[in-house]
């Protein structure tokens, strides 16, 4: 099982090829786009963890198109004083396809960690 931990627009994604992922509106984009910033790569060879991003490695994706999330109603409130205030938000998000998880040879700076397989205790 190969995926990728990714950042984009301050918040941290678990994507595989083929995942369809909903991330903060990207700056108006159509077609491929790639994300260049991946915090940890998991394949069948073993773990690469980077400090903090592994330099070299991209997850190339499609974008799907542009939506608006689910309505979110702020309300302000203050007991006594007759203040009530409500308003709502809806965010814009960026509807994101994965086509590919890059796989490069880990440099110096990053720790390759190998993953074993153990047997299973009864």
């Amino acid at each position: 099982m190969k995926y990728a931990i990714i950042k984009t627009g301050g918040k941290q994604y678990k994507v595989s090829e083929g995942d369809v992922i909903e991330v903060d509106r990207l700056p108006e984009v159509t077609g491929k786009i790639s994300f260049d910033q991946v915090l940890l790569l998991v394949t069948d060879n073993g773990v690469i963890v980077g400090k903090p991003t592994i330099s070299g490695e991209k997850v190339e994706a499609t974008v799907l198109g542009i939506l608006k999330g689910t309505k979110i109603r702020v309300a302000k409130f203050k007991s006594k004083v007759r203040y009530r205030r409500v308003t709502g938000f809806r965010a814009s998000l960026t509807k994101v396809q994965i086509d590919r998880i890059g796989i490069v040879k880990a440099k110096t700076e990053e720790k390759t960690v190998k993953v074993e397989k153990t047997a299973k205790v009864k």
